[in-house]
């Protein structure tokens, strides 16, 4: 790239591998996807991450399965969006995100949020403000499957007072999908 003898020097784009958000109905692998985050970069001192995992019960009833249903393209967009909030607000050096989609069974994996940075505690917060906004603004839809029959998984009000200690109260907080 050409660029004038007295400008100052333009910094790097980080490498395009480190802030990737997939939705999927393949399961992941845990191991396999830090390896890919800190692969290649040197300065990651620490990665945090959370694996949830679909729940063989929910308000005392048995759940044999949880259907996960998403807008193909919207949620992508969405989740990417909280990511580059994610980097405004904290030093973190890179992102892994998979939320897998259709028919899980109890105890499969559900969702990987993985964050690396220099340090701990960037890592740690980044990785629980991604969670709280998945958990609340990523548009998911969850349909639990109970010996009684199927039932549509409602917003935790739990969950949103998570969310708000960061500042993003309503919808109209939430960053733009791009």
């Amino acid at each position: 790239m050409d660029r004038p003898i007295d400008s100052a020097p333009v910094a790097p784009e980080p490498p395009a591998g480190i802030w990737r958000v997939s939705v999927q109905p393949e399961d992941f692998d845990l191991s396999a996807e830090v390896a890919a985050l800190r692969a290649g970069d040197g300065g990651v001192g620490a990665v945090c991450s959370f694996v949830g995992t679909v729940r063989d019960r929910a308000g005392g009833d048995s759940v044999a399965a949880m259907e996960l249903e998403h807008y193909p393209g919207m949620t992508e967009s969405s989740i990417a969006a909280m990511v580059e909030a994610a980097r405004a607000r904290f030093d973190i050096r890179a992102v892994r995100i998979v939320h897998r989609i259709g028919l899980l069974q109890a105890r499969d994996q559900i969702v990987l949020v993985a964050v690396a940075s220099a340090h701990r505690g960037q890592s740690f917060e980044a990785c629980e403000f991604l969670m709280d906004y998945l958990k609340t603004r990523a548009p998911f839809w969850k349909k639990e499957h109970t010996p009684d029959g199927a039932r549509w998984v409602d917003a935790r009000e739990a969950d949103d007072a998570a969310l708000a200690r960061w500042g993003i109260g309503g919808p109209e907080d939430a960053p733009a999908a791009g």
